[in-house]
């Protein structure tokens, strides 16, 4: 009888120790996920700024403009971690256009408000890359934990689901080319 009531007991705090585990893996995630969303925010706070910098410098590239405008727009309405990840790469690739085409002009490079805005940007580039890689490593804790045996009774039984990577787009897998 009391070997019945130990095996229970300790059947009973592991279940429990396991939920807890995953419990605390998914609000990682979540607050992962939050970081990314904070720099995001951060990158599209200082967009207009930007914008409105080079205007000034750059009255006839307005195709220029027009895509860093819909990138940003689509960056603050999209939902979900695919559809976050589609709109940022589409943002940086518009960033990345714009900043090629400022090179155009001497004097932009040299106004230091410019020049602020941009190592700003690099700096917020960089925090995006580093929270990503914070909220992959948790997502694959979590997956991990999720899928292994035992663990993953406990994450059937109480619905824990798999949750989506923040993914490089193949387009940004490719060389990139160099050209003198």
């Amino acid at each position: 009888m009391w070997l019945f009531l130990i095996i229970v007991a300790v059947i009973v705090i592991w279940l429990i120790s396991a939920y807890n585990r995953l419990v605390v893996l998914r609000n990682r995630i979540e607050n992962a996920w939050s970081q990314i969303d904070v720099q995001l925010k951060r990158r599209t706070d200082l967009i207009p700024n930007l914008v409105e910098t080079v205007k000034g410098y750059m009255e006839h590239e307005k195709e220029v403009f027009t895509k860093v405008t819909e990138a940003r727009s689509a960056v603050m309405n999209a939902t979900g971690v695919k559809d976050q990840a589609e709109a940022n790469n589409m943002l940086t690739g518009a960033l990345k256009t714009l900043f090629a085409v400022a090179e155009n002009y001497p004097e932009l490079k040299a106004n230091e408000n410019f020049m602020m805005l941009q190592e700003e940007l690099a700096g917020t580039e960089s925090k995006i890359a580093y929270a990503r890689q914070a909220y992959n490593d948790t997502v694959l804790k979590y997956d991990n934990m999720r899928e292994k045996f035992p663990t993953n009774v406990v994450a059937n039984m109480f619905g824990f689901k798999e949750r989506e990577y923040f993914e490089v787009p193949e387009a940004d897998r490719e060389p990139v080319k160099v050209e003198f």
